[in-house]
């Protein structure tokens, strides 16, 4: 009778984990991220869970996968040290080299206009902090993820790797070029915005994909998605933004 009551707790657990909102991805990387915060990760669950609850479900975002995502990866662990308690705030927060991490709301929302699915290839351009890599890496099978500021990137990669993202792949370099030899791509989002939609990532958007992108100066940007069928590119606004501009020789320095 012990043993079986044994069992039975650890099932009644198990179950527990899985309604929660973890699945099989999420438990490797929420035991890493414990490892690697020294934090208590129940904390950080339960924050996570009110972000999703009140910034990004109820703002309109319901691909359940996207907010599994975001759900599951710990932003706290890809802001800096300094501003972690604000992580989960409905705010982009800086993250150095006058760059930043986007709000939580404004990474479900451009990833749920990706409409991606499991075993699609995806391109990022602007790495950042690697979060939005990771909510990427919940979702599809590879991610590409390319970052003109040398540091940014080294860090991002650090964290991506401890964390246990292996399925992101991070390249130093002007995104704007994108990712010839890794193309084509279900899915393109850029997380800092250019003037006008680049070529090269129309270019290597595969048929029937989608490029979620932010266009302007500093002061008027509009998120768009661009959209390839049929050989044609179809272009829809979806609302004003406001991101940090694209830079490099394409960009503003």
């Amino acid at each position: 009778m012990r043993i079986w009551g044994s069992r039975f707790l650890v099932v009644l657990l198990f179950v527990t984990w899985i309604v929660a909102g973890c699945g099989e991805r999420s438990g490797e990387v929420e035991r890493n991220r414990s490892a690697h915060s020294g934090e208590v990760p129940d904390s950080w669950v339960a924050r996570r869970e009110s972000m999703v609850r009140d910034q990004i479900w109820r703002r309109g975002v319901q691909d359940p996968e996207v907010l599994r995502a975001m759900r599951a990866v710990p932003r706290h662990l890809f802001v800096p040290q300094s501003i972690r308690g604000r992580a989960c705030d409905d705010t982009p927060l800086p993250i150095g080299y006058d760059q930043t991490i986007s709000q939580p709301y404004i990474v479900a929302l451009m990833t749920e206009l990706l409409d991606l699915e499991r075993g699609e290839r995806v391109l990022e351009v602007g790495t950042g902090s690697g979060y939005q890599a990771a909510v990427l890496a919940m979702i599809v099978d590879s991610v590409y993820t390319i970052e003109i500021i040398e540091p940014l990137a080294r860090v991002a990669m650090s964290t991506l790797e401890e964390l246990g993202y292996h399925r992101v792949r991070v390249r130093i370099g002007d995104g704007y070029a994108g990712w010839e030899e890794a193309a084509p791509f279900d899915g393109i989002i850029v997380t800092c915005a250019p003037r006008d939609i680049p070529p090269p990532l129309v270019d290597q958007l595969a048929e029937g994909g989608r490029l979620v992108i932010p266009c302007g100066d500093l002061w008027h940007q509009e998120l768009l998605v661009v959209e390839k069928k049929d050989g044609e590119i179809r272009r829809k606004s979806v609302l004003p933004v406001r991101f940090v501009p694209l830079i490099g020789p394409h960009g503003e320095e």
